[in-house]
């Protein structure tokens, strides 16, 4: 497509305001995520290209241009300063050209650096060049790069970088500088052979961007992986690297830059039903120093709405060393306090079994940031009841004190108490629940469909007494200007 083509259908974006019987504004339909990301219309998913630079934090993703449905994948783009206001840019990378079939060559997806060094040579002045790598389906691993912080994209004249093999089924290229042995490094998906069994990653190594050498496979990985090394928390000399799978999964081990061996067993970072398609954002400064990582929230269901698709919420992660070994922490970025509306809190507050003594009957909302710290004392169970009424349950969070889980829409979560207390820190938007247990070490995102003006909390327990040590409610702003 060309520059006035793109011109164009960035215009149509624009000025395209959609409404469902005529009283729902743009962004504030009923099923529009107000803190979470999504496009103004149309199909979106995987999120591609994470990268930061010039005070901007660069996210590429997964796009239909033609409609709600997956298909002829595009680039779409989208800028923020602070990870929460996201700005549309046009699209950023189209189909390949001098293929006939809608369905090949199409832009999927992939991640992208910054070329600090003009590997490429393409650097303009002193703005440094954005460089895109991608999967053309069934057109190889490719490049494209930025001379203009990413406001315009040329496709690299040397692609394809890795060429198509049929038997490969080769995507997702996740490319990363490796300070270590002073090579770039790209972690593929890919089969090595027909056998079903040989899908994994392979790791590739480059000195200059564009001719890569296979060094290494690793089987039981399947689609958009990403390698990213962490510094252990509570042991600030010690480093360990993290290799995540499509699901958010992941093993911790170490990295040679040509090899990764896994020293833990593969373990799961989301208990939900709709957390995929992990990334995790490149050239973060030093200053900053955070491993931030956002998803596509798969499978979520928007009736009506002019877009299809939400990212969950974005994310710190770090590897602290516990009891029982290494694990991942996650916890929402601290920015979200940035945020928080009106606020309501409860301390040293005891609950009884029923209804009449529910402690939140002032809070409502369809937008809610829940912070609560609870001891177990007596109950055989407590929970909350999110979007309830009259006409409507609403939404159950429960955890059984007997079974040791944590119970939401399906998903059934094991999380010991730590000295008989519970931790839940829980994120409301209009079409997700994510909640973050225990400081993080056990989450659950989900997406929901609630039941139109249902907007109470309910806090309750079982079977015996439950202490509130401390509970911070927030309501939510909107990210999308009125």
């Amino acid at each position: 497509m060309n520059f006035l083509s793109t011109l164009l259908l960035s215009i149509a974006l624009t000025l395209s305001h959609p409404t469902q019987n005529g009283k729902e504004k743009l962004y504030d339909e009923i099923y529009r995520p107000q803190f979470h990301f999504t496009p103004e219309k149309n199909w979106h998913n995987d999120p591609n290209g994470l990268v930061f630079y010039d005070n901007e934090y660069h996210m590429f993703y997964q796009y239909n241009p033609n409609g709600n449905e997956w298909g002829f994948m595009h680039w779409g783009h989208t800028v923020s300063t602070d990870l929460l206001h996201w700005q549309h840019l046009p699209i950023a990378l189209y189909p390949d050209e001098g293929s006939t079939d809608k369905e090949k060559c199409t832009a999927f997806s992939g991640s992208a650096i910054v070329d600090e060094n003009n590997m490429l040579g393409k650097q303009n002045g002193n703005t440094k060049t954005l460089v895109a790598f991608y999967t053309s389906q069934h057109c190889g691993q490719r490049i494209a790069y930025s001379t203009d912080k990413g406001r315009t994209w040329e496709k690299y004249e040397g692609n394809p970088i890795i060429p198509f093999d049929e038997k490969d089924d080769a995507r997702d290229p996740k490319v990363f500088w490796h300070e270590e042995s002073g090579k770039w490094v790209m972690v593929l998906y890919r089969k090595t052979s027909e056998d079903e069994k040989t899908k994994g990653v392979s790791f590739y190594t480059s000195s200059n961007l564009t001719d890569w050498k296979w060094e290494s496979h690793l089987n039981g990985f399947y689609e958009c992986p990403d390698l990213v090394k962490f510094t252990v928390t509570n042991r600030p000399d010690e480093t360990k690297w993290v290799l995540f799978d499509g699901d958010g999964s992941y093993y911790i081990g170490n990295f040679d830059g040509r090899t990764f061996t896994p020293e833990t067993i593969k373990m799961q970072s989301d208990w939900g039903k709709n957390y995929y398609a992990t990334q995790t954002w490149s050239n973060i400064p030093e200053s900053d120093g955070r491993v931030i990582q956002i998803a596509w929230m798969r499978d979520g269901k928007f009736p009506d709405m002019p877009f299809n698709g939400q990212m969950s919420f974005p994310c710190e992660l770090s590897v602290n060393k516990f009891d029982h070994g290494y694990q991942l922490v996650r916890k929402p970025i601290s920015e979200i306090e940035k945020l928080h509306g009106k606020h309501q809190s409860w301390e040293d507050k005891n609950v009884i079994p029923g209804l009449n003594d529910n402690k939140l009957k002032k809070v409502s909302g369809d937008c809610l940031h829940i912070i609560g710290e609870f001891d177990l004392k007596t109950c055989d169970s407590f929970g909350f009841m999110l979007r309830h009424s009259n006409k409507s349950e609403g939404t159950e969070i429960l955890y059984s004190v007997k079974r040791g889980v944590l119970m939401v829409l399906g998903c059934t979560v094991p999380l010991p108490p730590v000295d008989n207390k519970i931790k839940l820190e829980i994120l409301l938007d209009r079409t997700s629940i994510e909640i973050f247990a225990n400081d993080g070490k056990t989450v659950i995102s989900n997406c929901f469909t609630p039941t139109e003006k249902a907007t109470d909390v309910v806090l309750y327990t079982k079977g015996g007494e439950l202490g509130i040590d401390k509970i911070d409610i927030y309501e939510m702003n909107s990210i999308w200007k009125k």
